[in-house]
């Protein structure tokens, strides 16, 4: 029992210390995808670790429960001064919760290709794309990155926050594939994953490579020595906007490497919050928050992840609900938002200019590059298209709001001449 009260007062005193620093960075806690609106309790026993936990704490890192796993929500720096040195520099985000397996055989395609919406056959050696896990209703069950390695396997990175449902999905998928003499496999990759992102990433980083990053652009992706720690699958992509790699590193090399990353004075390690708000300014979702099993593709916003051959195909789960919505109006659609005033949050109702309520905040936040609080949510597709005025309730007022194109920041995603 006295365990039991020690684990408890602990856990009250982390998110006692989360909620006083998210009020000091103008967040309310139910934005940040570090907390999600969830309690801790010792019911959810002891959060998991990623190799660079201790690198965390030793470099000022505040620590908070995201997906069963403890992050950092940010460092020493406010959050505005770690969103505004990924745009202007480049920052280093420890991702490794995120879910990283290998889909093996030589019917892995095939396999994908059950499960996922994208044209998993079309990708060249070592190239990569999103794409979504649906269901037979045509709901989303997560996003996710596959490519097609040249070593001979699918590497597919989803979100931890789906962790069980995806590996069990990807599990069921393949015992069903080998049960009809399919030659294919899965094994969990056991790397830590660092996110390097911002404009001057790739310079960083070339400097511990052989390979020319000039010949590796936006979604390709190829094993390398990285600083002295071999067996580095870097991906040129991220979750900012900008340029950037995710590097798949064996765990015993992470630390390593993140301390070899930071000698650089252009980099700054970031947390969860500049993520966050560096995602929103970018237009990209966060599973569970701006797509879900109830939203579809088009309704997302996410049509153009459906490969071609697919669509004419239809031959992915859910795809006789979502193709015939490629040539329709839907009922309702993702949108951007802008609005001067206060902050537009998560869940505050949409409505028309005549008072009605016509739809709902997904995400929301004041945007560090533009001065201005942005948003995304979902309206009726009459009301879809940029420029339309519409009424967002925020602290029970209503103030005016516009819906905008997206992305708010324009990206800077590397690609050949």
């Amino acid at each position: 029992m006295a365990a039991s009260v020690r684990c408890l007062h602990r856990l009250q005193a982390t998110m006692r210390l989360a909620v006083s620093m998210v009020a000091r960075l103008g967040f309310r806690l139910q934005e940040l995808p570090s907390v999600l609106g969830r309690q801790l309790s010792c019911a959810q026993d002891v959060l998991r670790r990623t190799p660079l936990y201790d690198f965390h704490l030793a470099h000022g890192g505040k620590m908070v429960e995201f997906a069963g796993w403890s992050l950092p929500v940010q460092y020493r720096d406010s959050h505005v001064d770690s969103h505004l040195h990924t745009r202007q520099h480049c920052s280093l985000f420890d991702v490794s919760h995120m879910l990283q397996t290998k889909i093996l055989g030589s019917d892995r395609v095939k396999l994908m290709e059950s499960i996922v919406v994208g044209d998993i056959a079309e990708l060249k050696p070592n190239q990569g794309t999103l794409s979504l896990f649906t269901n037979e209703a045509g709901g989303i069950l997560d996003d996710l990155i596959v490519t097609n390695t040249s070593e001979g396997y699918l590497y597919v990175v989803s979100n931890a926050g789906c962790c069980d449902k995806d590996l069990a999905l990807m599990q069921n998928k393949v015992r069903e594939f080998q049960n009809k003499g399919s030659d294919v496999g899965l094994e969990v990759v056991d790397n830590a994953l660092l996110a390097l992102q911002g404009p001057t990433a790739a310079q960083v980083l070339q400097a511990g490579v052989a390979d020319d990053l000039r010949k590796l652009p936006f979604m390709t992706s190829a094993v390398m020595e990285v600083f002295g720690v071999s067996g580095c699958r870097v991906t040129r992509c991220g979750y900012t906007g900008e340029d950037g790699v995710e590097i798949s590193v064996p765990a015993a090399g992470a630390v390593h490497l993140a301390a070899a990353l930071l000698e650089n004075p252009e980099v700054k390690l970031a947390g969860l919050a500049a993520r966050d708000s560096l995602r929103l300014e970018a237009g990209l979702c966060l599973y569970g928050k701006d797509i879900d099993e109830r939203t579809t593709p088009v309704e997302g916003s996410l049509g153009w992840t459906l490969g071609k051959r697919r669509r004419a195909a239809m031959d992915f789960p859910g795809a006789k609900v979502i193709v015939p919505q490629l040539k329709s109006k839907v009922q309702r659609r993702r949108v951007g938002l802008m609005c001067e005033g206060a902050p537009m949050r998560a869940h505050s109702p949409i409505l028309s200019t005549e008072g009605t309520v016509i739809g709902t905040v997904t995400s929301g936040c004041p945007s560090p590059c533009l001065k201005r609080n942005v948003a995304m949510g979902y309206v009726p597709y009459e009301y879809s298209r940029p420029g339309t005025l519409l009424l967002v309730e925020v602290r029970r007022k209503q103030q005016m709001a516009v819906v905008s194109k997206m992305p708010f920041v324009p990206t800077n995603y590397y690609t050949l001449k």
